[in-house]
């Protein structure tokens, strides 16, 4: 079960009040440093502007080209050391929804592999030396030492 906060919105859509969940001048900050951050050849620098954003990012990361993190709540996002995120891969922290929008930290732990074009969900916690595999959806927290892989990810065996 994912682990979200949930918050009432005053508009129908949610979404239509993205502005006043988060001061939008910071959204268009993040924004710049994440989508900037995609395409950058060096992962040192890439984690360093990650950082600014807010992120928790551990030693030894490496995140591969057109990742994208979420703009909106990066702060919820936690990388720890030796992980690697796949090329193309979205992490999210929050979603909005028609009444209301949820936010939910994201962790990431230790020599985590996240294959190429996945998914994750605000909420979710990978466990340490866990392998997703590519193009997955992660929508519920995965224990460390498996591996998981499809749409949703499901367990394929322990490692």
């Amino acid at each position: 079960m994912r682990k979200l906060k949930s918050f009432r919105s005053e508009k129908a859509n949610s979404l239509m009040g993205w502005y006043k969940t988060k001061n939008p001048l910071r959204v268009i900050f993040n924004f710049i440093l994440i989508f900037t951050a995609r395409y950058m050849p060096s992962l040192t620098l890439k984690n360093f502007l990650y950082r600014l954003t807010g992120m928790k990012v551990g030693r030894n990361v490496a995140v591969g080209l057109s990742a994208v993190f979420d703009i909106f709540f990066p702060e919820l996002i936690e990388l720890c050391d030796n992980c690697i995120v796949g090329y193309g891969t979205t992490v999210l922290a929050h979603e909005f929804l028609q009444r209301e929008w949820r936010t939910g930290n994201v962790r990431i732990g230790r020599n985590v592999l996240i294959g190429a074009n996945s998914t994750i969900l605000a909420g979710v916690s990978i466990g340490d030396n866990s392998v997703v595999g590519a193009c997955s959806l992660v929508n519920e927290d995965i224990p460390a030492n498996s591996f998981y892989a499809g749409v949703p990810a499901r367990k394929i065996k322990a490692i």
